[in-house]
């Protein structure tokens, strides 16, 4: 008598949903995962890639989870204590700077409302780079007295790798994280479904500050040019073209 294979790890009952593709985060080379596989290597630059839509299913509780899976990797709920837990480094970072607090927990939640609207993409590393983003601000003033953004750029990966590397993080997901705040001013050098999501996030708060809003055709240009995101694009229309209507 054969033993029946476990309904979630079996491939009989996967759906469409069950492998996808990602850009690679290494190189941007297009790459497939199946929903069991928490690791693959990048054919194209050999690098190892976690899995960012890896679905644990019963494995959260099952007690034979590791013969699936190996070595368990984190889950969910893992996930949302250890970014409360960069936030409360974030917060220390800045100390008395509630500004900066509150602008990145508000990229934060704008982040999460992006990344909600579907998409194989890393919630870490989405939301870590969000919470850290800004965290070479103090850095960049204290080493340059300026705090534009390129010193931003510049000053802000090695405190983030600090914080990441402290908690234990996976080293793939700090380099990625690291990359999108070295470019979250530039996009010069990555364009990662995790990078567009902080960008656009991180857009929809800066407009007010960067660019005039009374202006609704210029204001519409500057959308369409700049966000990177179906529904970060959906909700700066929201924000700065249907309020503009209603005021007007």
């Amino acid at each position: 008598m054969s033993v029946p294979r476990c309904p979630g790890q079996d491939s009989r009952y996967w759906k469409g949903e069950s492998a996808f593709e990602i850009d690679c985060p290494h190189c941007g080379f297009k790459m497939e995962f199946f929903k069991d596989e928490p690791v693959r290597t990048c054919r194209s630059c050999r690098k190892k890639v976690q899995n960012p839509k890896l679905d644990l299913g019963c494995a959260k509780w099952c007690k034979f989870a590791t013969q699936c899976f190996g070595q368990m990797p984190s889950a969910p709920e893992q996930v949302g204590s250890l970014c409360e837990r960069i936030i409360d480094r974030m917060k220390s970072h800045f100390g008395d700077d509630q500004r900066r607090i509150d602008h990145a927990l508000t990229v934060l939640k704008y982040a999460e409302q992006i990344m909600g609207a579907g998409g194989a993409v890393s919630g870490l590393v989405v939301r870590a780079a969000a919470i850290l983003h800004d965290i070479g601000i103090p850095e960049a003033a204290r080493k340059h007295d300026n705090t534009a953004g390129k010193y931003q750029e510049l000053e802000g990966p090695p405190v983030a790798r600090k914080i990441l590397m402290d908690m234990k993080v996976d080293g793939v997901i700090i380099d990625h994280v690291c990359r999108i705040i070295a470019n979250h001013h530039s996009a010069k050098d990555i364009d990662t479904p995790e990078f567009r999501i902080v960008w656009d996030a991180d857009w929809l708060i800066n407009i007010p500050d960067e660019f005039d809003t009374s202006d609704k055709a210029k204001m519409s240009e500057f959308i369409e040019k700049t966000f990177k995101t179906d529904k970060g694009k959906k909700i700066a229309e929201t924000l700065f073209l249907e309020s503009f209507l209603e005021r007007n």
